[in-house]
């Protein structure tokens, strides 16, 4: 008998030495307000000195008194971080007590083949499954659907672009929309997939999406950022930046968002390479931003509306965000992602706040957006998607519907706007 307990503790011991670490710490997503300068000094040095990645604001830049803190904690510096905070007087409360649950959801039930599953589209997909489905929508779409190379990453992956187009007609003008420029925010590649399917299915049956394939190219990036975007499905979900290496640090990776040419690493971004808003050396020192510069460069007569999808926290911005300076057409944007809100709110029942990117959240130079404004594309914008911080980046699979169709609602929203904004006056006989 004695020798059968031995038998069954031996056999067991790795099952309850697990089982007794869960109890005592697991990784955890804090929400955490500082009160005062000084609390606000001690969040800097938790979020820079400890294993920790924050989640908002996404620099210990952006950090100030009675501004909420969302702090991703690894369970292995859990204590320490926590009795910092309590040796300080700074309260928190847990907003995930279970974030490797939910990553373990959203990798869950990937699968290869775009056509086994209704529900392919209410899923996330490895950068592997995102260019299998990429081609397979060419295939199954010759004649509206072509993909275009329109360069490669800093590891050597593809970067495609698709073109939806329904029609030859003259003088046609196009949309821009990317994805996943910062490698955590699932839903934003989420959304590309969701918007060419939703094209692809209500054209001719959905008025909205007719008029603006029929006045419109739309050239769609899925996954702009594929480098960070495979890291955060192989070894660290809560990765940003894309994967490039500088001989002069062992810090990877820049800031897409703050790479481009528009007011590039003033205040707002960091030329230190180990900060999360890391500028990189120059403007477009990533062949990422530079691929789709030098495509939007080479087609900006044509592009009117582009469009940057982001998350979380539910907001529709427009230039600038690299100044505090009004852009010249504010009025009018501002009237556009106005009317976007009201709907959603409408619609969806779910609030988003509306403005230029540097009022509504902070300074962010270096920005696609405000470069594609620059450049001449009067109509752009960045939005960010669902949530307000329930979840953040580990949005649940059962939300993707949601937020994709509050996104799309906005989409459909401005460029009917702008549609009608930009036709060409009709000659009277």
């Amino acid at each position: 008998m004695k020798a059968l307990l031995i038998w069954f503790v031996l056999m067991n011991l790795d099952k309850l030495l697990k089982t007794a670490h869960c109890t005592e710490t697991q990784d955890q997503v804090l929400s955490i307000t500082p009160k005062t300068q000084e609390q606000v000094d001690i969040l800097k040095n938790v979020s820079t000195q400890y294993e920790t990645a924050l989640w908002q604001p996404v620099s210990p830049h952006y950090i100030k008194e009675d501004t909420q803190v969302h702090l991703f904690v690894p369970a292995n510096s859990s204590e320490t971080v926590k009795d910092l905070l309590k040796r300080h007087a700074i309260t928190h409360e847990v907003l995930l007590a279970n974030p490797n649950e939910l990553i373990e959801m959203q990798t869950r039930n990937d699968s290869t083949d775009p056509r086994s599953s209704s529900t392919f589209y209410e899923r996330y997909h490895s950068l592997e499954d995102i260019y299998f489905w990429i081609n397979s929508t060419q295939q199954d779409n010759p004649d509206t659907v072509k993909v275009i190379l329109i360069g490669s990453s800093f590891e050597k992956r593809p970067l495609y672009v698709l073109k939806l187009s329904v029609n030859n007609r003259p003088n046609k003008k196009a949309m821009w929309i990317d994805c996943g420029i910062h490698a955590r925010e699932w839903i934003s590649p989420a959304f590309c997939l969701w918007f060419v399917q939703y094209s692809l299915s209500f054209y001719q049956s959905n008025k909205e999406i007719t008029k603006i394939l029929d006045n419109m190219d739309v050239y769609i990036l899925p996954v702009l950022n594929p480098d960070g975007y495979h890291y955060t499905w192989t070894t660290n979900r809560m990765w940003r930046k894309n994967r490039s290496t500088n001989m002069s640090t062992k810090c990877v990776g820049v800031d897409l968002n703050r790479n481009f040419d528009a007011n590039w690493c003033t205040e707002g971004a960091s030329d230190q390479p180990c900060s999360e808003i890391y500028c990189g050396a120059f403007p477009e020192s990533e062949p990422e931003t530079q691929a789709v510069a030098d495509f939007l460069r080479s087609h900006k007569d044509i592009v009117q509306i582009y469009f940057s999808m982001h998350s979380y926290s539910q907001m529709l911005l427009f230039p600038y965000s690299c100044t505090l300076e009004e852009a010249e057409n504010h009025s009018e944007l501002l009237e556009m992602v106005k009317e976007a809100a009201q709907k959603i709110q409408r619609h969806y029942r779910n609030n988003y706040k509306y403005g230029s990117g540097a009022n509504t959240i902070y300074l962010a130079p270096g920005g696609s957006d405000d470069w594609a404004y620059k450049l001449g594309i009067k109509y752009s914008f960045t939005f960010e998607l669902q949530d307000r911080g329930r979840y953040g980046f580990l949005l649940p699979p059962s939300h993707i519907s949601k937020a994709c169709n509050e996104a799309l609602l906005a989409v459909k929203t401005i460029a009917l706007k702008v549609d009608e904004k930009t036709q060409a006056p009709t000659t009277p006989a």
